[in-house]
Order: structure tokens, then C-alpha cells, then sequence
């Protein structure tokens, strides 16, 4: 099991974090500042000048999830990681990849009046050299402004989803001693449940995944927005063995969106995707599942953790919600749609 202390910069995590460690029996001090110095030792300079902060690097994120798993394999017990996240998508894509090795996450979040964390910020002890830890080679920004900086996107972030998804503790008037009591109490009573991501397993091989459209009366297309990984989707997923891909589309349209389709959806595209490691690639077919009345549209129920909203959206709008690859399935399964014959893509690029 991991405790999973966030929190704004400044907010006394690491502390609490050390304190819990002692309260909490059999546990661990796992900091991802320790990968992220050696992210910034291994690429080169030229990689790490294009991103602001080393979370932005998908290797940290996913490093985050491999060492986090390596480590509880070693030494078992619960893991206590103090880490800010501040971005949904990378809590989401970190807690899905810790969920998807059969991981725990209890999501705890330290919250004290933002009068109190500006005073601890201010007698905030710099890091050696007075530079935030993490820092990329070139950001040479103070800690305790890195700390400033941040304030607004917590707030952000604690007015769209951090409330809704940890379990809070005021820590307004409680030293790190006294906030690691509230927080083995919660983990110790179940107030501090385990966060609902989900996530399947990672593949071991090439895969074959089903996607379908679905289109309203203005032709309009349905994206969802899984909580386990960045970016939007189609409605679909993996094909189990023994499935047909069409149906498996179907199963998933129904698991994700409570739309039950009468018919088998005809083929739109299929779109071999090439191993990227770690990622396998594999076989993305697209199907055309039709157009759904506004009765229809508006029964479109999603499952809870896995989904974590829908719209439908234009050719052009899903240009921007779309990742780059997923945006040419879509584009070229709108194009085979009008013309009514199906396309075989490499890649999201036409073959033949």
C-alpha cells in the first residue's frame, strides 16, 4: 500500500512524511525528488531545456510508478511518498500505473490556511545552494519563490478536484508530529480510503484494441476522458482473447457509457500502431457505431472512476483533445465514414 502525502509546496510534506514513518508499522520513506535528480543527470541538456519542471517529463512519471512498485516488491509494507501534484492527468497517470500493478493508493492532502503555508514558505529552509530540489539543469529558481509561484495552481487545482478525490487535513495548527497522528489515524480507521483509479494491466505483448464512434444529430463525434491516462479517447478498449473486435467495441461502449448498441458497428479504419518502448503497439480498429437521437445522447451514463468525463466534439475541437496519433485515427475514420469504405492505416497514415 502507498500513503500518498500532496500538498502545495511549502506545505510541510516531507516533515509529516517522516514522521509517519514512525507511526505507521512496517513503512517506508519513498521521495520522488530522488528520481527526479537522476532524470536530470541521465538526458541530455538539450532534452530538459524544453520543459519547465520535471514532472513534465513523461520518464519521471512513469519512473515514479517503477521505483514505487520495485521498492514496496523489496521491502513490502507501505510505502509514504511526499509529492506535490497539481495536474490531474499526472495524478491520474501515476495512481493508474500504481493501480494497474495492483497497487493501493491512499490519497492524503495537507491543507493548511493559505496564510499559514505563505509564513512556512517564508522560514521555508532552502535545499543546498538555496535551489528548489528537482531543479532542471538551467532552472535555477529559488526555492522558496518556486514555492510562491505555485500557490495559484493549488488553489486551482483545490478548487476543481483535490478535495473530491484526497482525504484533507488542516495542518493550520499542527505541527509535522501532529499532522502524521491525523494521518495514521485516518489510515489505520479507513477515513482515508483507497483512491478509485483504475487501471488494467499493463500488456505483455501486442494488443488489439476496439474503438467506436458515436455521433449526435449535429455529426458531432463522443470522446470520453479516462482517468487512468493523459488525453482523450474513443469509447473502446483492449479485445480479450477469443473476442470479436466488433463486439468487444460494443462491450465497451455499454461498460463505459450505458449506450447498449442493437446492431454490430461496421468498420471504419484499422490503424497498425508501431511498438514505441514500453508501449507493445499492436492493432487499433475504429468502428462506426451511428448517430444517437438527443434522447439518446442524454442517457449516456459513465461508470465512476475509470471515466471521468464526455462531450461531443467537432472534427476541429477533437484536434485539440486529442493526442496526435489518436487525432489521425479519428480524422481518417471521419474521412472512410463519408465515403463509405474502410482504410488501413500505418501509424495514422493511409497505406495502399
Amino acid at each position: 500500500m502507498i500513503v500518498w502525502i500532496n500538498g502545495a509546496f511549502g506545505a510541510g510534506k516531507s516533515t509529516t512524511a517522516r514522521e509517519l514513518i514512525e507511526l505507521i508499522p512496517n513503512s517506508t520513506l519513498f521521495d520522488p525528488e530522488v528520481v527526479g535528480g537522476e532524470v536530470a543527470r541521465l538526458l541530455p541538456a538539450k532534452h530538459l531545456a524544453e520543459v519547465a519542471d520535471i514532472q513534465d517529463l513523461r520518464i519521471w512519471r512513469r519512473l515514479v510508478v517503477d521505483t514505487a512498485a520495485a521498492l514496496l516488491a523489496e521491502v513490502g509494507g507501505v510505502l509514504v511518498v511526499p509529492a506535490t501534484l497539481l495536474r490531474q492527468e499526472y495524478r491520474d497517470e501515476i495512481f493508474g500505473g500504481l493501480a494497474a500493478r495492483r497497487i493501493p493508493v491512499l490519497h492524503v492532502l495537507l491543507t493548511p490556511a493559505e496564510t499559514i503555508l505563505r509564513e512556512r514558505i517564508a522560514r521555508r529552509e532552502p535545499p543546498d545552494g538555496g535551489i528548489r530540489e528537482g531543479a532542471l539543469p538551467g532552472g535555477a529558481i529559488p526555492d522558496r519563490q518556486w514555492a510562491y509561484d505555485h500557490i495559484e495552481a493549488y488553489r486551482t487545482a483545490l478548487a476543481t478536484w483535490l478535495t473530491a478525490d484526497a482525504h484533507p487535513v488542516d495542518t493550520s495548527a499542527l505541527s509535522p508530529y501532529g499532522a502524521a497522528v491525523r494521518i495514521a489515524d485516518a489510515v489505520r480507521t479507513g477515513a482515508a480510503g483507497v483512491c478509485e483509479i483504475v487501471q488494467t494491466p499493463e500488456p505483455t505483448g501486442e494488443t488489439v484494441a476496439a474503438g467506436v464512434l458515436l455521433f449526435d444529430e449535429q455529426d458531432r463525434v463522443l470522446l470520453v476522458d479516462p482517468t487512468y491516462k493523459a488525453g482523450w479517447e474513443f469509447p473502446g478498449g483492449v479485445v480479450e482473447p477469443g473476442e470479436a473486435p466488433a463486439r468487444a467495441g460494443v462491450r465497451e461502449v455499454a461498460e463505459e457509457t450505458g449506450i447498449r448498441l442493437a446492431e454490430v458497428p461496421g468498420l471504419l479504419v484499422v490503424d497498425w500502431e508501431a511498438p514505441a518502448p514500453p508501449a507493445y503497439g499492436g492493432l487499433r480498429l475504429l468502428f462506426d457505431g451511428g448517430r444517437l437521437d438527443s434522447a439518446e445522447a442524454g442517457r449516456v451514463l459513465l461508470p465512476g472512476p475509470e471515466l471521468r468525463g464526455w462531450r461531443f466534439v467537432t472534427e476541429q475541437e477533437a484536434a485539440g483533445l486529442l493526442p496526435p496519433v489518436r487525432y489521425e485515427r479519428l480524422r481518417w475514420a471521419l474521412r472512410a465514414r463519408e465515403r463509405g469504405a474502410a482504410l488501413y492505416l500505418e501509424a495514422g497514415v493511409p497505406v495502399g
